[in-house]
């Protein structure tokens, strides 16, 4: 009689199992047909944070080498700000009572990409705002922008990372040093058009997502008001097609966390 229920539930298990097993195979086969891309940048002392930053990225070594046992060991500890090399703005950032890094839904962390390129205005004005007209521009050539999707602004300015001077317009640090940035962002109007088309998140390949010579951060305020989180300083926005990446953005998870270094992918169809 053991016997015979070892086997029903053998069976039972094996025919309630097998449409998961099936849709994970048919996952993994989906992912076989493309590729993975790294959108982040290394986190070392190279890394960029803003200028009047008192600390940026440290690591140190706890342990490293053949220990008395016989065997390589290393292990290390690391310090560093939330808001610098490529990292996620949380809504709380600039949104009283807003959601916090531990908090913010995985399906606002994850989801299909378009990528607005504005290049070729932004290159040439390192002050460029984005606009609602880049918007619709784009929409005009690959269709409407759909709810629920990110949205990746292209500006150029990923080339010159780490390299402080071009990337931020000054390479000065501390608080003299702010008045002198000048890179390209978001439009606080074009901020408002994103809230109202109910999009996912928003990233760019610069310091942030407001121009370098704002004052009052207008567009993270109307973004992360609206629980829209920020990717900043995105790495390798240039090998991204216009439309059809699948983003994963996942933060370390620091809790009551107003951002946080972030490790973003993104999956591309094999073409």
């Amino acid at each position: 009689m053991k016997l015979n229920r070892a086997i029903i539930i053998v069976c039972v298990m094996s025919l309630c199992c097998a449409p998961l097993i099936t849709k994970a195979q048919d996952l993994s086969h989906a992912l076989s047909k493309g590729k993975w891309i790294d959108l982040s940048y290394d986190f070392s002392p190279q890394t960029l944070y803003w200028p009047n930053n008192p600390t940026a990225f440290k690591l140190d070594t706890i342990a490293e080498g053949i220990t008395a046992g016989g065997f390589y060991y290393s292990t290390y500890a690391f310090s560093a700000p939330e808001h610098g090399g490529t990292h996620l703005d949380a809504p709380i950032h600039f949104s009283q009572g807003g959601l916090t890094a531990d908090k913010i839904p995985l399906e606002k962390l994850t989801g299909e990409a378009v990528v607005i390129d504005v290049s070729a205005k932004t290159l040439n004005n390192r002050d460029y705002l984005i606009s609602v007209n880049d918007i619709t521009e784009w929409e005009g050539k690959n269709g409407k922008i759909k709810e629920n999707m990110i949205v990746f602004f292209r500006t150029g300015y990923g080339q010159f990372y780490p390299d402080a001077e071009k990337y931020f317009g000054t390479a000065e640090r501390g608080a003299g040093a702010i008045p002198k940035l000048h890179f390209p962002g978001i439009d606080s109007i074009a901020a408002e058009w994103l809230v109202q088309h109910k999009i996912k998140a928003v990233g760019i390949d610069t310091p942030s997502i407001d121009f370098g010579q704002s004052k009052n951060f207008k567009t993270h305020q109307i973004l992360l008001s609206a629980s829209i989180p920020g990717f900043e300083n995105i790495a390798n926005m240039n090998l991204l097609p216009i439309k059809g990446a699948y983003i994963i953005a996942l933060p370390v998870k620091i809790k009551n966390g107003s951002g946080g270094p972030l490790r973003i992918i993104a999956w591309l169809k094999n073409s």
